[in-house]
């Protein structure tokens, strides 16, 4: 089975332009993240896929593979499935570029879910919150699952309401997915329904599809770069890690 892991970088993001180059102890970050990811055996090829030609010069020097993708796509998964109709496989590894510090493991962990289970058409994975903030964080997505491991929402309200009681485990959606070859062949052509529009989470046009996603908890250290702050950290953690 061919697995190919595809990295989304995109430039011109409205909150942290151009964060793909952001220096992290010498090297960008999309270096950090192709790294970590070259780690996990079960991989057959990685690949950035950008629209920007500032990335794939960088990536170039750096002996990255890259595919350069259209300024139309509107998130990570239209690009990748862009990609995937120029790079055939089996199975997509959506890898967030935003990740520096994103455990093997966890990669591993998703791809696992396609190879124990061929009905599965896409996974993703889920993570407990430690932090009652981040349950308030709009910008952090909760996912609830039914009791076969299936999602039935993402929102980045809080999810569910606890009305009879507060001791409950929330669950943050880590955004990393794997997909099978003909989803992604389907995804561009599916209509983005109301709930994908309200949230701007694109997996929610899977869901609003019939199409089932299973979800996986794992454990992560990861942080997600969005902001200065964010990068602040993440080179404090590389810094202090020389194994990494």
């Amino acid at each position: 089975m061919k697995i190919l892991g595809i990295i989304p970088a995109r430039y011109a993001s409205s909150r942290f332009p151009g964060k793909p180059l952001a220096d992290i102890c010498g090297k960008p970050m999309i270096w950090w993240v192709y790294n970590q990811a070259i780690k996990v055996k079960e991989l057959s090829e990685i690949f950035v896929a950008t629209d920007d030609k500032q990335i794939e010069d960088v990536c170039t020097s750096f002996n990255i593979p890259v595919i350069m993708t259209s300024q139309s796509c509107r998130n990570g998964t239209e690009r990748i499935a862009e990609a995937a109709s120029k790079l055939p496989a089996d199975v997509y590894v959506n890898i967030q570029g935003d990740e520096p510090v994103i455990e093997p493991y966890v990669i591993k962990t998703a791809v696992d879910i396609m190879l124990e289970d061929n009905s599965v058409k896409c996974a993703t994975l889920k993570m407990k919150i430690q932090h009652p903030v981040d349950v308030i964080n709009g910008t952090i997505t909760k996912v609830v699952n039914d009791i076969n491991g299936n999602v039935l929402y993402l929102s980045r309200s809080p999810i569910p309401y606890p009305k009879a009681s507060i001791n409950y485990d929330y669950y943050k959606h880590i955004g990393l997915y794997t997909y099978r070859f003909d989803i992604l062949k389907e995804f561009n052509n599916m209509s983005i329904g109301e709930l994908e529009k309200t949230e701007d989470i694109e997996v929610l046009r899977l869901l609003e599809n019939g199409i089932k996603v299973k979800v996986k908890e794992v454990v992560s250290d990861s942080i997600a770069v969005d902001t200065e702050k964010d990068l602040e950290r993440v080179r404090t953690i590389i810094k202090n890690i020389k194994h990494i």
